[in-house]
């Protein structure tokens, strides 16, 4: 399967993380969701995210060692729709500047927000719940 999803996330307390060359970044607790692409096998990429054994080589890497997944949501496509998706949950959320961008011309692909409200986003985006793994917490 080819695609793009959305890892929805819950952070529990404010921190300050070290993101990869990006450095510290100051979190606030809450709730955040990323967005990416895999045009190579959409389900190993979102169980390589839901790993805590793995080797950290993207920004959302750092971020999943103080943070977990409540969900997954994605759309099924050959080309990569990350950067439109991106594209309109930045209308309405804040994010979190250069996160998960380095390969685009997005300001972000990380963003922050009340949970119903990134929930109603990605519903009206059409995307479909990944049922495919156990939840981390």
């Amino acid at each position: 399967m080819k695609g793009s999803y959305v890892l929805l996330m819950k952070l529990d307390k404010n921190r300050k993380i070290c993101i990869g060359k990006l450095g510290g970044i100051s979190f606030n607790k809450g709730f955040y969701v990323y967005v990416g692409s895999a045009l190579n096998g959409l389900g190993q990429r979102i169980r390589r995210h839901l790993r805590s054994d793995k080797k950290m080589h993207w920004h959302i890497d750092y971020f999943l060692e103080n943070a977990y997944v409540i969900a997954v949501f994605y759309l099924e496509g050959k080309h990569r729709q990350e950067c439109n998706i991106a594209h309109r949950l930045r209308k309405h959320f804040l994010s979190v500047e250069h996160f998960g961008s380095s390969d685009c011309a997005c300001n972000s692909h990380l963003f922050y927000g009340e949970h119903n409200k990134l929930i109603a986003v990605i519903n009206e985006l059409g995307m479909n719940e990944y049922r495919k793994y156990a939840r981390v917490r």
